[in-house]
């Protein structure tokens, strides 16, 4: 049963606009942390421009490394904001709505950093502008063929329709800002980004409706994305394990066990950090537990089809890439982390309501998942990059530098910079989403019980 808090509006605009107006002691020395980060990885990438790839540990036959891992995991990572707020906002799901906004942010920053990953490995990140389809002077287009074409111009198309969708959703919200902060040159920042919004029952219709026409727009990118990301492997046929035609539909699925897994990370730290925990109910993240389960079991059986497709043909570069994977160093270890992080630990602790009703057990658990789903990219990517092919000269291994290392460290603390940067100037929590939940909520008896219900026209 779902707990029901009714609050007025002037707590809920005080409750969620706390850290918009103020500022928590822990805000400051966080961002301090993660900008040096930050500041850190940006420098390493400024280091390996003037010295040359050659100081990562990318190598013959190792094209590619932690960088392609984390552009898959950060591509999966975004895919949290469409899942919970555009299919359960279609849905109506009644507990999205103080989950919706941060997942949305995420997704932005997500994708963010995911494209940090071709602009960091090409190279030459200055001839970045060849990839996108446009007619330059010299009258060569780019080819359409090439993975680096296929990927910007679908996480970029993903970046704006999630962009939009988030801003569309804080128009109230700003507005609620431009009559509270004090400081001119704010409310006239506020101001002009909320369009003129006066909360009239014309401007309350139009964006009810954009934001069901926005959910239904950007579902169909939500899927194209990670199965375009999928197909950047599957169309590769010299590297075993990664031409297979279940790849779209098994990163998809991923894609949503990481980036839901994320969502309910970032849930548990605005209890803690922000104090939210009136908002974010132990039923919310019941709900979210209770959709893991089913999201982690069918990724599973994914995970399980796409052993039994390699293995089923009998190819000997297939079996020899999966024993690699299994009982070689230091895959073997890393493959037992990843089934235990990802699937054996989390989802059978998932089946009871005392850990999905936990806070903290929810932390860990989501903290799991997403290891165990950074490991499982790295799994797929490097083992068939280094087996050893019929030619000596080619045979190599991979093992990260320090400047990989910082640079990925850079993705992480970027998208947390964002998050922490955006919590200080926007609220992470919808403020009309839970006042319209205010309205529509009651509760009613039924029998002996009293249960809470929406009503709705």
């Amino acid at each position: 049963m779902q707990q029901f808090i009714r609050r007025t509006d002037k707590e809920i605009n005080e409750d969620l606009l706390a850290g918009v107006l103020g500022m928590p002691k822990w805000w400051l020395p966080a961002v301090i942390f993660l900008t040096i980060v930050v500041f850190a990885g940006l420098g390493s990438f400024g280091y390996m421009m003037n010295k040359g790839l050659g100081v990562t540990g990318l190598n013959r036959p190792v094209m590619w490394g932690f960088f392609l891992v984390n552009f898959v995991f950060w591509i999966g990572i975004s895919h949290a904001g469409i899942m919970i707020s555009a299919i359960l906002r279609l849905t109506k799901a009644e507990w999205r709505r103080p989950v919706t906004r941060a997942a949305e942010v995420m997704t932005v920053f997500s994708l963010m950093a995911a494209l940090h990953t071709p602009l960091v490995h090409v190279g030459r990140p200055w001839r970045e502008l060849w990839v996108f389809p446009y007619d330059f002077a010299r009258g060569v287009w780019p080819n359409v063929r090439s993975p680096f074409v296929w990927d910007p111009s679908a996480v970029g198309t993903y970046l704006i329709g999630s962009s939009l969708f988030v801003f569309v959703a804080l128009l109230p919200d700003m507005a609620v800002l431009r009559d509270r902060v004090k400081g001119k040159i704010s409310k006239r920042i506020y101001g002009v980004l909320c369009l003129g919004w006066r909360g009239t029952p014309r401007q309350w219709k139009l964006q009810a409706l954009a934001g069901i026409l926005l959910s239904a727009l950007v579902l169909p990118v939500f899927v194209s994305v990670h199965s375009i990301v999928s197909w950047d492997f599957a169309v590769v046929i010299g590297v075993e394990g990664w031409h297979s035609t279940i790849f779209a539909p098994y990163f998809i699925i991923g894609a949503i066990h990481s980036g839901v897994s994320a969502v309910a990370m970032l849930m548990a730290l605005a209890v803690w950090l922000w104090g939210y925990e009136k908002y974010l109910r132990p039923d919310h993240f019941d709900a979210i537990g209770r959709l893991l389960i089913v999201v982690a079991t069918t990724w599973f059986f994914f995970f399980f089809l796409e052993w039994v497709f390699a293995l089923y043909t009998l190819e000997s570069p297939e079996i020899v890439l999966r024993e690699t994977q299994i009982t070689e160093w230091p895959y073997a270890p890393l493959f037992i982390v990843f089934l235990f992080a990802a699937f054996i630990i989390p989802v059978p602790m998932w089946l009871f309501k005392r850990v999905r009703r936990s806070v903290k057990l929810m932390f860990f658990t989501t903290i799991l998942v997403n290891i165990g789903m950074w490991l499982e990219r790295f799994l797929i990517i490097i083992p068939g990059m280094i087996r050893r092919q019929p030619m000596s000269f080619d045979w190599g291994a991979y093992s990260p530098s320090i400047v990989e290392i910082l640079i990925v460290a850079e993705t992480f603390a970027f998208v947390a910079l964002g998050m922490l940067l955006f919590s200080k100037f926007l609220p992470l929590i919808p403020l009309f989403d839970i006042k319209e939940g205010m309205v529509l909520r009651d509760e009613i008896k039924v029998g002996r019980r009293v249960v809470p219900a929406v009503i709705q026209e």
